[in-house]
């Protein structure tokens, strides 16, 4: 049951793999600690060209233009402002319960390390309060770049506020397009940063050689092996080096990135994938044991 008195919020989120608009309708609870309780949750899938469209602008295609930007950014506002109407509809809240939506928008380009560096999000925040009537909250990334920081800065605040006061180092791996942790130590410090590619590069590899969105219980990459001399030429990427907090995307790890490691033999498809496979493990238990290596646990979330 829902407090009649409590306050409801909706989250919106369309992550790097860009495989759908996530929709969640929460609570939050004082007590003994902040605690968040789900009321209901959908996700709703991307129209199939308009995938296309922000897969190809956070790579940095051609059809990179003003005119496209602007107008994906109502496209995926308006698209944003459906998943939240059906959610509403689904769980049968009255709007006027949902105090505010806090939509996260699509990221379609992020370059921390540039001078000077940014970040761009999409998914007009005015058209989701106006066709919604909720009050909505956006652009959370770039005040934490402007500052410095890799414009990431709700996961590690969340995770310590969820998960934290414990007497043990966590971990939190969230492995979407991109995989990404969040380190909790028993002191209550907490670092959270990317690990490297993760769905993205094995849903485009999938996508191309498959037809299919993503590897359905990784069976593609089990069906190979893995190459270990591709698997050396990736590890060996520059950006693997570079000490935490850091992060990336898909104008680091696409599959052009993939390619220019090939080298001149043919190697099977299916050896790739399990090779890609391999690197998100890899570089995830690496990021682990250097920068907490004494986690007890790790929680793992995402679409991975």
């Amino acid at each position: 049951m829902i407090d009649s008195d409590a306050p409801l919020f909706i989250g919106l989120m369309s992550g790097t793999s860009a495989d759908g608009i996530d929709a969640a309708l929460v609570e939050f609870i004082d007590g003994d600690g902040p605690r968040c309780r789900l009321h209901a949750g959908l996700t709703q899938p991307w129209e199939p060209g308009l995938r296309e469209e922000l897969v190809a602008l956070g790579q940095g295609a051609a059809l990179d233009s003003l005119d496209t930007l602007g107008r994906l950014d109502a496209q995926v506002g308006l698209a944003f402002a459906e998943a939240a109407n059906r959610l509403l509809e689904a769980s049968a809240i009255d709007r006027r319960r949902v105090r505010a939506i806090g939509s996260h928008g699509q990221t379609v380009r992020h370059r921390p390390s540039s001078a000077p560096a940014f970040t761009c999000q999409i998914g007009d925040a005015h058209r989701i309060a106006e066709h919604t009537g909720i009050t909505t909250v956006a652009d959370f990334r770039r005040r934490d770049v402007a500052a410095g920081g890799q414009g990431a800065p709700l996961m590690p605040a969340f995770h310590l506020a969820m998960l934290g006061a414990v007497d043990e180092d966590r971990a939190v791996l969230n492995l979407g397009g991109i995989g990404n942790l969040t380190l909790i130590s028993r002191d209550g410090g907490v670092r959270g940063f990317d690990t490297g590619p993760a769905n993205a590069l094995l849903d485009g590899w999938c996508q191309r050689h498959l037809g299919r969105s993503y590897d359905a219980e990784g069976a593609f990459a089990a069906s190979g092996c893995v190459e270990e001399a591709l698997l050396a030429r990736l590890l060996a990427d520059p950006w693997f080096e570079l000490p935490p907090p850091k992060s990336t995307g898909r104008e680091q790890f696409h599959l052009g990135w993939v390619e220019a490691h090939l080298g001149e033999g043919q190697l099977p498809a299916a050896n790739v994938q399990a090779t890609l496979l391999e690197l998100s493990a890899a570089t995830v238990a690496d990021a682990l044991l250097r920068h907490q290596p004494r986690t007890r646990r790790v929680l793992v979330c995402g679409g991975g």
